[in-house]
């Protein structure tokens, strides 16, 4: 077994600055490894561009709206944060793993930061992510009438919020993985929730039993907030429920995941 000698804790002063050192480690280690950025990123984007060409014309009358882009962009906003999960859970295995951790330990840096840098620069990925595949809509048609700059504003909070709370889970999901490979695979229920909701058709056209599961899964109340807001549709009770489930997925990953490190690297 690999022993390390420890740093003498950091002064509260510096964990801004380390948090700042690991979220630039993040972003150029995500530069020099494009294929996951690429997956994470555009394979939304690609499978938004399938929904609308392929099985939009079938879809459409389902949604009653004459444009099925206008439908399907809400809901597909929500598959950035989903695969933002698997990337992140990924990295952290593949730190855990490697020793890289053991060696950070060593040194004068907070280790909080090791994760807060994690999420911040997965985030700001995630947030890359929702402006191409919004940018890319527009481009097929979206168009959002109804809403002006302030409930698009919510929209983005709501989506950037939602990336947020996910990647303290994605944390988690890496530090139980045994692997990398492994790691990959744990989020899998997860990244299908948003095509078991209402972000590709409205759960009423689903049979029984499915339309149940659909309606009160997180991903539902969540895009048919987004979907309100920049579409004008009712939002009704789903405002409040897609607020409880982005903390409680927060706030449940958040305090798995710094549990989980204490006891790892104590």
């Amino acid at each position: 077994m690999t022993t390390a000698t420890y740093a003498p804790p950091v002064a509260a002063n510096h964990v801004f600055a380390d948090s700042m050192t690991m979220l630039r480690r993040n972003l150029v280690r995500a530069k020099r490894y494009p294929g996951m950025t690429f997956g994470v990123i555009f394979m939304p984007v690609v499978l938004m561009l399938m929904f609308n060409y392929i099985f939009g014309g079938a879809l459409k009358t389902s949604t009653g709206n004459a444009h099925y882009i206008d439908y399907l962009t809400p809901g597909m906003m929500l598959m950035i944060p989903a695969y933002m999960l698997v990337g992140v859970a990924v990295s952290v295995a593949t730190d855990m793993t490697k020793g890289i951790v053991n060696r950070f330990r060593t040194m004068h840096i907070s280790r909080s930061a090791m994760l807060t840098g994690q999420v911040v620069g997965t985030w700001i990925q995630g947030m890359i992510g929702v402006t191409l595949m919004t940018l890319v809509a527009v481009a097929c048609g979206f168009r959002s009438h109804d809403a002006g700059i302030g409930k698009w504003l919510l929209a983005i909070a709501v989506v950037a919020a939602l990336i947020y709370a996910l990647n303290w889970l994605g944390v988690a999901f890496g530090l139980v993985a045994k692997t990398p490979e492994s790691a990959s695979n744990l989020p899998f229920p997860i990244v299908m929730l948003p095509f078991l909701g209402s972000g590709l058709v409205p759960t009423a056209t689903m049979p029984t039993g499915v339309k149940q599961f659909a309606e009160y899964q997180p991903f539902s109340p969540i895009a048919e907030t987004v979907r309100g807001l920049l579409m004008g549709t009712p939002i009704g009770h789903n405002g409040f429920w897609a607020v409880g489930w982005i903390l409680v997925l927060g706030l449940g990953g958040y305090f798995w995941s710094t549990t989980l490190f204490r006891r790892k690297t104590a």
